[in-house]
């Protein structure tokens, strides 16, 4: 059985789903390893390095999926809905394809790739379960984007994060707020704190109070009924737009005193909630900087656009999509790690072969069979559940 690693063509990708230190995992299970050429070299980790752990190198990337049973990448089509598309065309019948693949968000490519026979595995619909910890990637690589945003917010700023006594005078420490105490959020306190910053959070959970403490960030009681704040499957859901306007009317005072402001606040397949208002960045002092994690769905920031700088005020917006490719050699181990966890344990005397009983399996698997067998996707799609479709990690 052939598993083959695809070199990421989204603009801006620099990840990528195998490292060489983890070849020899899959080929003692008897797999062949083929990476497509260069697919490395953005993270890092150059060909050579593929080949001396046992990896072929291939250059041709329609020879890659004609004869690869699985395929592992970063971003499958439905993630990198342009750059992607002609890959569609290289599918075929029961093959695994196995990455982030958006389908909540465009679940009309889960329908294109069920067209294809193909078995398409979302790794962002990997359940929030204890045992899928490390198989978890939308997790290990949320806390890559929420380090990375403290780390940007603090180049921006036009004054230091820690408090300095010096000769000169004491420089009072900087006031960070994070929206949201999710992993990234959890991610963005720590660092914030390490860089010796004041930190507040706020989290519509409040069970989350206890770990935003621990990290000696203050936690902000806004007194709101937020009712049940996350799925089953342990991810944030969308509450009503009375609550929102309340929120934001309670948290007007706590990001005007924040010269920066993080914001993680996602809902996976819908658009992100608006929290901070143009009224309160109005009301930050200029040079202040918001680093908005929630761009890639509209943004928690009214005047935040996706990968664009925004200055409004003196305030600086800022709306990465796609952070963690910006320190791709660390992003691409712990991604790399987790694509192992997830599908090792299926993989014996070469054959991979894919426990659909498995509630981890279940949970992500999209398509099969050619059909859309997630329950949520076909919801999205207007196709009824029955009984072949799969429960979904995630209602």
């Amino acid at each position: 059985m052939i598993l083959a690693v695809q070199k990421e063509i989204h603009p801006g990708e620099r990840r990528v789903a195998l490292v060489p230190g983890l070849v020899p995992d899959w080929t003692r299970a008897g797999l062949a390893v083929r990476v497509e050429r260069g697919a490395g070299e953005a993270a890092g980790f150059p060909d050579e390095a593929y080949r001396e752990k046992g990896a072929e190198i291939v250059d041709d990337r329609d020879a890659l999926f004609r004869e690869a049973d699985v395929v592992l990448g970063v971003r499958t089509p439905g993630a990198a809905p342009e750059a992607g598309r002609a890959d569609l065309e290289r599918l075929r019948e029961g093959q695994v394809l196995a990455g982030f693949a958006d389908p909540l968000g465009r679940p009309e490519f889960a329908r294109e790739v069920a067209a294809r026979g193909a078995r398409l595995l979302a790794v962002e619909l990997v359940p929030r379960i204890t045992r899928a910890q490390s198989m978890d990637a939308l997790s290990s690589q949320a806390t890559i984007a929420g380090y990375k945003a403290v780390l940007v917010a603090a180049n921006r700023l036009p004054r230091l994060f820690p408090m300095m006594m010096t000769a000169a005078g004491t420089i009072p420490p900087a006031r960070v707020f994070v929206v949201g105490a999710g992993v990234a959020g959890l991610s963005a306190i720590a660092t914030a704190k390490r860089l010796g910053a004041v930190v507040e959070a706020y989290d519509v959970r409040p069970a989350v109070r206890e770990q935003v403490e621990s990290l000696g960030a203050r936690f902000v009681e806004l007194e709101l009924e937020a009712g049940e704040a996350e799925d089953q499957g342990g991810y944030a859901k969308e509450l009503g737009e009375e609550f929102y306007r309340k929120q934001r009317e309670m948290m007007h005072r706590v990001v005007a005193g924040s010269e920066v402001v993080i914001t993680t606040a996602a809902i996976p397949g819908k658009r992100s909630p608006v929290l901070v208002t143009r009224e309160m960045v109005e009301a930050m002092v200029p040079g202040s900087v918001i680093v908005d994690l929630a761009a890639e769905r509209g943004g928690n920031c009214e005047l935040t656009r996706a990968d664009e700088e925004v200055t409004h005020g003196g305030v600086t917006i800022l709306g990465p999509t796609n952070l963690p490719a910006t320190v791709p050699a660390d992003a691409s181990r712990m991604y790399a790690r987790n694509l192992l966890n997830l599908l090792l344990p299926m993989a014996k005397d070469g054959t991979l072969r894919l426990d659909l009983e498995d509630e981890v399996i279940a949970g992500c698997l999209v398509t099969d069979g050619g059909r859309v067998v997630h329950a949520r996707v076909r919801e999205l799609l207007g196709e009824a559940n029955d009984g072949a479709a799969s429960p979904g990690g995630n209602d």
